[in-house]
């Protein structure tokens, strides 16, 4: 017997379902009812976008719901993330110094949309780049025709499908960067999830480098 199609309504709802399950509402200083107001416009897209991918595993989903720093900042969501069947929150790696996080801005590459809230398609954690630099990596996904992803959709990816963060099985966001050799990363520590960082040039035998389909689409539907 065939599987049935993976239906995007219903993913839509069951990441937005954890965002105000989560208190992301709350966060963002609005009512739950304003909250999917705002990601509201994004239901069409991500039923007509989804549509043809496969179902979710552990590596890799058809369409994540991101939540922006515009809406709520790094360590806020970061707080809210665990490894699947855990409980210790997510924390944020000493290296990181005051000030520092605001400075990853994504690349101009990736020609992320301005607002709150938007969608990414065909989300892969990148384990065929363990074992190498994020600069091989990134040459990897552009020969793939795919894109790195960023910070605040690595943080999406691992709150909306913590088991996607697992042991040996972690991966760098290289579409987040500050301007030196600094590739921020999503790892485990002590049993909970940590948004590090790694250099550009160096390898990590239990690091890949995430990657999404290249079509990223704002809060707003197109006409």
């Amino acid at each position: 017997m065939s599987e049935a199609p993976f239906d995007g309504e219903t993913e839509f709802d069951r990441q937005l379902d954890r965002l105000v399950r989560l208190d992301y509402p709350a966060l963002a200083g609005l009512t739950e009812t304003a909250f999917r107001d705002l990601v509201e416009p994004l239901r069409t897209r991500a039923i007509e976008g989804a549509a043809g991918l496969p179902a979710p595993t552990d590596a890799r989903v058809p369409v994540l719901l991101v939540i922006s720093r515009d809406l709520i900042g790094v360590q806020e969501r970061l707080e809210l993330t665990t490894l699947a069947g855990k409980r210790k929150p997510g924390v944020l790696d000493r290296n990181y110094a005051e000030g520092d996080l605001p400075r990853f801005d994504p690349i101009k590459e990736l020609e992320v949309p301005a607002g709150p809230a938007y969608l990414l398609f065909d989300v892969d954690r990148g384990e065929e780049f363990r074992n190498l630099p994020p600069a091989t990596a990134m040459e990897g996904m552009t020969a793939q025709g795919r894109l790195p992803l960023t910070i605040d959709e690595g943080l999406a990816f691992i709150t909306l499908h913590p088991a996607a963060l697992a042991s040996n099985r972690c991966f760098s966001l290289v579409g987040s960067r500050c301007g030196d050799k600094r590739v921020p990363a999503l790892w485990i520590s002590q049993g909970a999830p940590k948004l590090g960082w790694c250099w550009y040039g160096n390898p990590h035998t239990w690091l890949g480098a995430a990657s999404a389909h290249p079509e990223r689409r704002s809060d707003r539907r197109r006409s």
